[in-house]
């Protein structure tokens, strides 16, 4: 069961962390936007952040209040980043911790940054495009013997009684799912992989 909670999970934890990739992006374009027109740093974060809204609506908003007062902004985003998918907000704290500490110019910084991020997000797009193949070969695998199983039943061969009423029928049905199941979690392992490779 838990197992079956997991993969329930996995999709909505890969929609937050897109949102959240995708927030960044935009966030990075607003900011560069309002220093472009003479904004301070602190207003400009502010502003941009304002505009926006987050999957979790409550996480910009310390963020935002430490960019008016003119705190610690590189550590008010470091905290405000969810493990999934904020890591253009971490790229973010270091753009302005860089900004600050040398000197360079924040807009450029953070342009250059947005560009990266959204060429990452291309990439991963492009990336899942590729795998919708090998996810729905997968699947179709997983319930080819299932529909052997219909088949051997339509031509009047009884597969069932077979698999169920004797130790080899159950030695067949035990081993069919055991390599079932190990071919789907394989495939699903290849597909992680491709699209995470440091995973």
């Amino acid at each position: 069961m838990a197992g079956l909670a997991r993969y329930v999970r996995r999709p909505d934890r890969a929609r937050q962390a897109a949102a959240w990739r995708l927030l960044s992006i935009e966030l990075c374009q607003a900011v560069v936007a309002e220093l472009t027109t003479g904004r301070t740093p602190g207003e400009a974060l502010a502003r941009a952040a304002s505009c926006l809204e987050p999957p979790d609506p409550g996480v910009l908003g310390p963020v935002v209040a430490i960019a008016r007062d003119g705190g610690d902004v590189a550590t008010a985003l470091e905290r405000a980043a969810p493990e999934h998918g904020g890591e253009g907000l971490v790229r973010l704290a270091a753009c302005w911790r860089v900004s600050l500490t040398v000197g360079g110019g924040l807009a450029a910084l953070v342009e250059r940054l947005g560009g990266s991020l959204r060429e990452a997000e291309a990439h991963r797009a492009e990336v899942a495009a590729q795998l919708a193949g090998p996810r729905s070969t997968a699947r179709l695998l997983a319930v080819l013997p299932a529909l052997g199983l219909l088949l051997a039943a339509g031509l009047g061969l009884r597969p069932l009684p077979f698999l169920f009423g004797s130790p080899a029928g159950f030695a067949c049905l035990g081993a069919g799912l055991l390599l079932d199941l190990a071919g789907v979690s394989w495939t699903n392992r290849l597909v992680a992989h491709a699209q995470h490779p440091g995973t």
